[in-house]
């Protein structure tokens, strides 16, 4: 018997901005990794990035395309980001698949998700089609209504062993030769705090390290490939250092394989200490995003009291007097529950202390307590607005985005490069 064929595909996306930061189908490749044993995989990514910055970050092709009717009053430009959709249709022209799987992100990026399965339907009937991630997860039956044979919600896998007849073994992810010049990873699951505005704990209630030899070879996988970027993709990277980074650290460096590590997912500050913002350094760290979200401690309080505006300042300095260079706050903008005013002075706040700032729109999640504060300005049953453009444009208003967004250019502009 034929082994079956399978492909993976990370679907193109539709939105005002997409921009390749360390973004990765990763769940997807990790899933991969446990039947390439039983079935032949190939690997279809439409998020083609063009050329890319030392850290292997970059812009995607697109072209501008009409707004759906639920953003028509956003005064942005709408675009479809990634390869063409002739070129999916001529590869599935081409190469016959018994079963899809395609990887699922932001919730208001399901117009790619529909587009991707209008032509499997079209070109290859025959074949199931499978949605995982975050959009099936949160808006599963909104996910089912597109088409697919089956939606898998959060880490159950076990519908999906069973709709492939396989049997799962332990193995490395997947790892498609893309030219990439940056992997991802994660040595943690799960996050132990509560954010109200984060759905972590509804992908995973518990927290646990992964095994560090397991997460070596993973990373030894991906520096084979030629890889010397990793972002780490942990929702609590230095929660518990001890158990997780810096037995995993420490194996990095028995190895003596350059490496540069990002923290995309952002840092906790309050566990950033000197004496671990000194051994990150040493390890190889090239850039640190530290979650501030914002400088009110009554805000940071009410929404999980993940950390504090001298939990930040310590952080920042510690990280300074390691080395550091590249340090950037992230700052989220349109909350339901903070002001232009507030956004603004904690911006200033973080320039203040040596760091760079990056606004985070908010986007309401379903099933979060921030979500259901949101539904003022966002209809949640509708996925499109979920978008964080849109909703922070309809929180605030557009000229209160502008100009935030320029005093964030006029901010980082005044500090010295890195």
């Amino acid at each position: 018997m034929k082994p079956m064929r399978i492909l993976l595909v990370n679907p193109p996306i539709f939105d005002f901005t997409a921009y390749d930061f360390w973004l990765r189908p990763y769940g997807m490749l990790r899933v991969a990794g446990r039947m390439r044993h039983a079935c032949r995989l190939s690997f279809f990514d439409f998020l083609d990035s063009r050329p890319r910055d030392s850290w292997g970050r970059g812009s995607y092709s697109f072209r501008h395309v009409s707004k759906p009717k639920p953003l028509g009053d956003i005064p942005r430009r709408y675009r479809r980001y990634g390869k063409p959709r002739g070129e999916f249709r001529e590869f599935l022209e081409k190469e016959k698949f018994d079963a899809v799987m395609v990887q699922t992100s932001m919730t208001y990026w399901y117009p790619g998700v529909r587009e991707v399965i209008e032509d499997l339907r079209s070109l290859q009937p025959w074949a199931r089609i499978i949605l995982g991630g975050v959009y099936a997860t949160l808006c599963s039956s909104h996910a089912r209504s597109l088409g697919a044979d089956l939606v898998v919600e959060g880490s159950d896998l076990d519908h999906l062993w069973n709709i492939l007849s396989i049997e799962p073994e332990p193995g490395l992810p997947f790892q498609p030769e893309t030219g990439h010049k940056y992997g991802v990873l994660k040595i943690t699951e799960g996050c132990p705090f509560r954010c109200s505005y984060c759905a972590s704990s509804i992908f995973r209630p518990d927290f646990f390290e992964r095994p560090t030899a397991e997460c070596l070879a993973e990373m030894q996988q991906l520096t084979r490939m030629g890889v010397r970027n990793i972002a780490f993709y942990d929702d609590a990277l230095l929660y518990r250092p001890e158990r997780g980074l810096i037995p995993f650290l420490e194996g990095v460096s028995r190895t003596g394989i350059p490496v540069l590590f990002h923290t995309p997912n952002a840092l906790n500050a309050r566990f950033v200490t000197d004496d671990l913002a000194r051994f990150m350094v040493k390890a190889g760290f090239a850039s640190f995003f530290l979650g501030l979200e914002s400088f009110s401690d009554s805000w940071n309080a009410a929404t999980g009291g993940k950390v504090r505006s001298e939990d930040f300042i310590a952080a920042v300095r510690h990280l300074r007097e390691a080395g550091a260079r590249h340090i950037t706050a992230y700052i989220i903008v349109g909350h339901p529950d903070s002001d232009a005013r507030s956004v603004e002075q904690s911006m200033v706040f973080a320039h203040e202390n040596g760091a760079r700032v990056l606004l985070s729109e908010f986007s309401p999640i379903p099933g979060t307590e921030d979500g259901r504060k949101s539904a003022s300005w966002a209809d949640l049953a509708e996925p499109l607005s979920h978008n964080k453009t849109a909703f922070a444009i309809r929180r605030l208003g557009p000229e209160q985005v502008n100009r935030l967004k320029d005093l964030g250019r006029s901010l980082n502009s005044q500090l010295l490069p890195g």
